[in-house]
């Protein structure tokens, strides 16, 4: 009987428990997690922040879940280390798992602003469902607030802003937000998206240090300019700090996340790995990739419970991922990997449409659809086909996306 153990229930490691069972019903699985409630919906998590979805709908899995399953959950469970020499787990409790087939779906914990009082009452990050239930009591009683971080993320303090009546400044070190996926005109949109929620964005800013009171309360953030931003509601989003410090011991290869093949198999025998912590092997773009989406932590995670269970790994891990933002009077999507690429076409089509598509080797890579996302389909497959389209980039660009006007591939 094969001992699978998993470490993080999130939607990879969940995903990979269902799908073990699936494969192996005979074997034991046992899912490790340090939070304290099974999985929920990290994408509704904002809607609860925003104060616009109660907690009821939130929840994915209940206990009775597990035990339907036959899956030994462990709740509050924190993992000290690995000896994968002896394939046994060590935990904080004081408690010994032994294990044959292995998965890290760990993920990650936001990064802290290196700065002083950044730990200070009313600043708040944005990860777990704790979290969410937190920034939604403090955003209610708040008036003022400031949303550091000019990424995905950081864009959902915007939205609490709105939402809970606080009157925001968005402090982002360059010239626009999210500026590695979108020029001027792209991010301009979603300026004036955040404007009209109330939240002002302020250019060539961050965060220099944050001002307390006597209570250890964030009262104002100065940023490098010497510029001072009262607050009393603070939301810091810089990236995540990736949850590896249980494998100091392990001889795990590491880059920025861990580094694992299109199997999702790491370079030490019997240990997978999962989700946001991963740097996977990308099959369409022929090298390392990284993506924080739910969608494709899930598919990671039935991916990596599949070659967990086969005597030989035999199913590849093929995915483009998207992102959407609906807190705007416009949706939002980025898809596969829009901030890489050696080439850049875009086109704005009025004040709340824009389509930016990024290629490589003449191959579609990804892109960013602000106001109309009926193009998604298309681009996306033409990224699965790995076709090379750039140089028909004006087919791409029409405002209806016809992929009967591009030229088939085989006479290309």
């Amino acid at each position: 009987m094969t001992e699978y153990v998993i470490i993080g229930d999130g939607i990879s490691g969940s995903s990979a428990a269902e799908t073990l069972r699936e494969e192996d019903p005979e074997s034991t699985i046992t899912v490790i997690t340090d939070e304290g409630e099974p999985l929920y919906n990290r994408i509704l998590i904002k809607e609860h922040a925003k104060g616009k979805l109660p907690e009821a709908p939130i929840s994915i899995h209940d206990e009775e879940w597990y035990d339907e399953r036959d899956i030994d959950l462990s709740l509050n469970t924190h993992v000290s280390s690995i000896d994968a020499d002896e394939n046994v787990i060590h935990t904080h409790e004081g408690e010994d798992i032994s294990y044959d087939k292995l998965l890290v779906a760990t993920g990650g914990t936001p990064t802290q602003l290196p700065v002083d009082h950044s730990d200070a009452d009313g600043i708040h990050h944005f990860w777990t469902f704790q979290d969410a239930r937190r920034i939604r009591d403090s955003a209610e009683a708040a008036e003022e607030g400031v949303i550091v971080g000019a990424g995905l993320l950081g864009i959902d303090f915007a939205a609490v802003c709105g939402a809970q009546g606080v009157s925001g400044k968005y402090l982002m070190r360059g010239d626009r937000w999210w500026r590695y996926a979108l020029s001027e005109d792209g991010a301009e949109i979603m300026h004036e998206g955040m404007r009209d929620v109330g939240v002002e964005p302020v250019f060539d800013s961050g965060v220099d240090h944050f001002e307390t009171d006597d209570e250890g309360t964030v009262t104002a953030a100065v940023d490098p300019n010497g510029e001072r931003y009262e607050c009393d509601f603070a939301g810091v989003a810089i990236g995540l700090t990736f949850n590896t410090e249980f494998l100091r011991g392990v001889d795990l290869e590491m880059d920025n996340g861990i580094v694992v093949d299109e199997y999702m198999q790491t370079n030490v025998d019997d240990i997978y790995a999962a989700g946001d912590i991963t740097r996977f092997y990308d099959v369409l773009l022929g090298e390392q990739a990284q993506n924080g989406s739910w969608g494709s932590a899930k598919e990671q995670g039935r991916v990596a419970a599949i070659n967990m269970a086969a005597d030989d790994e035999d199913e590849v891990f093929e995915w483009v991922s998207s992102y959407s933002i609906t807190h705007f009077d416009f949706p939002f999507l980025s898809f596969g990997h829009p901030t890489i690429g050696d080439e850049h076409v875009e086109r704005r089509y009025s004040d709340t449409e824009w389509r930016r598509i990024a290629f490589k080797d003449g191959k579609v890579v990804g892109g960013v659809l602000i106001g109309d996302l009926s193009p998604q389909s298309t681009l996306k497959q033409l990224m699965r086909e790995q076709r090379e389209v750039a140089d028909q980039a004006e087919v791409l660009l029409e405002q209806s996306v016809d992929a009967d006007k591009l030229t088939p591939a085989q006479e290309h």
